[in-house]
């Protein structure tokens, strides 16, 4: 098949999948939103592990949502694979892991995929149409999952990352909520990407001392629930606390409670991403991880890429990212010690004096 072939295809049925975490599937959707704008009367369906789809909820380029348990065997998965069975015109693969190129070949004649570098992406190659390689580690993961559409799309839009869609807070927060309040995201999944809650509590500290109200986010996990009570444990039995607002919101009141912020300051992490998409004025902190990969996608940002690798200060439309200035940074792995568990030195060491300073700088304007 030619890629002028290609070109002329009206796909009428479409499924993208992305078998990752939340933050992943959000970055998928600049590549959702380019395929409803060049096939608009398409169905579009997302494909993607079960607890990850719900940061789609209400996007409007979304027809159905499919999960799939991320543990399942293909004996569990049966009913699923016999729904699936060449359902789709054509299939979007925004993951290079084998189940997703498996549910690809399951599910579409026509099949776009990334695709690793090295003997793994052999056969993977050999089952698309059209492959996306993974081997230069420079392009951000928008960039790469709009490359999916280059057959079929010559000039390709400016990435959109689409947040979900705004949902009314819970009726206790919102009689307390006042306009325009801070939200800091306090835990991370992963230890490595974790700001010390010390951090966290001077600088919550900090700001409720200048008068800004300060809410505190966070997933209903207990290890979430776990970060967040540490860290208000370190503010001592002061007054003036933040609101603990975590576990309490769902993503589409996520986005509205961080559209109307001043201020948000988090880690690398989902919320962040979301931070980015809703235009909220932001603080990315962060440490081992490349920011030209992963940086939270500046609202409006540009067609190009937005971050280098490695600068002590990028400033890009609503999004300022921080990063620490030991020559280590970033090793794109899993901290100092290379496990989820791990210390991020550079994390340890990235002062409460800097983020307060861009904080301020922020809200003078705010």
């Amino acid at each position: 098949m030619t890629q002028r072939q290609n070109a002329a295809e009206a796909f009428s049925r479409i499924v993208v999948i992305v078998t990752r975490q939340i933050g992943d599937v959000l970055l998928t959707t600049p590549l959702i939103r380019a395929t409803r704008e060049r096939w608009p009367r398409a169905r579009i369906d997302v494909l993607g592990f079960a607890g990850t789809l719900s940061i789609l909820a209400g996007n409007p380029d979304v027809d159905e949502c499919i999960e799939v348990q991320a543990g399942a065997g293909w004996r569990q998965s049966w009913p699923l694979i016999r729904r699936l069975w060449r359902s789709y015109d054509l299939a979007l693969i925004a993951q290079y892991t084998d189940r997703a190129h498996l549910y690809g070949w399951l599910s579409a004649r026509v099949r776009s995929g990334q695709v690793p570098a090295g003997p793994e992406g052999r056969w993977k190659r050999a089952m698309l149409h059209h492959a996306v390689d993974l081997d230069d580690h420079q392009s951000h993961v928008v960039l790469e999952k709009l490359r999916l559409l280059s057959p079929w799309v010559t000039a390709m839009p400016g990435p959109e990352v689409v947040p979900p869609q705004a949902a009314p807070l819970p009726e206790e927060l919102a009689a307390i909520l006042g306009s325009r309040p801070v939200v800091l995201h306090v835990p991370s999944l992963v230890n490595y990407k974790q700001w010390p809650l010390p951090s966290y509590a001077t600088l919550a500290r900090a700001l409720l001392e200048m008068g800004w109200q300060v809410v505190l986010t966070g997933g209903p996990s207990r290890e979430d629930r776990a970060i967040v009570t540490r860290m208000l444990a370190l503010m001592g039995d002061a007054a003036n606390l933040p609101i603990d607002a975590c576990g309490q919101l769902n993503f589409n009141q996520m986005s509205t409670l961080l559209s109307g912020a001043a201020l948000y300051v988090g880690p690398d992490t989902s919320v962040t991403h979301l931070a980015a998409a809703c235009g909220t004025p932001l603080i990315a902190l962060f440490g081992p991880i490349n920011p030209q990969l992963w940086g939270p996608w500046p609202r409006g940002g540009p067609a190009e890429q937005p971050y280098a690798s490695n600068a002590y200060r990028q400033s890009r439309s609503n999004v300022i990212l921080l990063q620490s200035d030991l020559s280590c940074v970033p090793c794109n792995g899993a901290g100092c010690d290379k496990h989820p568990g791990s210390r991020s030195e550079c994390l340890e060491t990235m002062t409460v004096e800097r983020v307060v300073a861009e904080a301020l700088q922020i809200l003078r304007t705010a």
